[in-house]
């Protein structure tokens, strides 16, 4: 189904208007599991504002925690009066209060990448509507965008502003160690930002152009016969064909037989019960 570009979300610098129930709601979110000692980090609209200043309006809160911390989270939430649910069985639970609701989210949606210890440890000390928290980092805002590239939804300009307002002082090592193999998604994403900011390229260090460069010049000189297909990590809808018909492996599917199962278990539970 086609989206209106007028019902889309437009960037400002102006804070949105949250209504009173939607404070009510994230505010007894956050809450909640600060009771519980669960470890988070805010991610999504209002991550994009703590490093870059930009504002949209949302009438969601995303969140990042471990997969471990799911069974805890939903049990106080729904004495809380939340409705849960598991929305995603590989990265995504619901938290949803009215109209408004909160994403838990425990991994990439492809399961590619998968939120650890180390994602809360590092995010940044921040408060939310009145409630302190942390917020996550700007090298995991940008390692947890560039799977976002569906037909349907697009982060780039995301990545684009979080490296104009952070690139100069990344930590470009850590960067390249949470997306791993999936480096050239970085390299791309740099060259879209280089596209859009051509005059501010020098706010990524030379070094990491560079290293960047070798590799993938040397993916150009030194093909892998044996490297598989991954259109599917990036929209296994669009993509489905090259598995379904023309013989190439589907990686969405094997990252999410691997994947850890712990939301996979938390919805049996649920279907059990009901």
């Amino acid at each position: 189904m086609a989206v209106e570009r007028s019902n889309l979300p437009i960037s400002s610098s102006t804070p949105p208007e949250f209504s009173p129930e939607a404070l009510e709601c994230y505010q007894g979110f956050l809450e909640a599991l600060q009771a519980e000692q669960i470890p988070f980090a805010i991610a999504g609209a209002f991550a994009l504002h703590k490093h870059t200043g930009i504002w949209r309006t949302t009438k969601d809160l995303d969140i990042m925690l471990e997969a471990r911390s799911v069974p805890k989270a939903l049990a106080r939430l729904d004495q809380e009066g939340f409705e849960t649910r598991i929305e995603d069985p590989i990265w995504l639970a619901k938290a949803i209060c009215g109209e408004y609701f909160v994403d838990l989210i425990t991994a990439m949606g492809n399961a590619a990448l998968v939120v650890d210890a180390g994602w809360i440890e590092r995010a940044v000390p921040h408060e939310i509507f009145g409630v302190p928290c942390r917020v996550l980092s700007a090298e995991e805002f940008v390692a947890s965008k560039v799977f976002i590239t569906r037909r349907e939804r697009f982060d780039g300009a995301d990545l684009a502003h979080v490296i104009r307002a952070c690139g100069d002082r990344l930590d470009w090592n850590r960067v390249l160690q949470l997306l791993g193999p999936h480096w050239e998604l970085l390299y791309w994403s740099l060259i879209f930002f280089a596209y859009v900011y051509p005059a501010h390229v020098g706010l990524v260090p030379r070094h990491v152009w560079g290293e960047l460069m070798h590799r993938f010049e040397e993916h150009i000189q030194h093909p892998k016969a044996d490297e598989p297909f991954r259109g599917t990590l990036i929209d296994p809808l669009m993509f489905a064909i090259d598995a379904a018909e023309w013989g190439e492996r589907d990686l969405y599917r094997e990252y999410c037989e691997r994947h850890p199962f712990l939301l996979q278990a938390i919805e049996s539970a649920h279907r059990s019960r009901g």
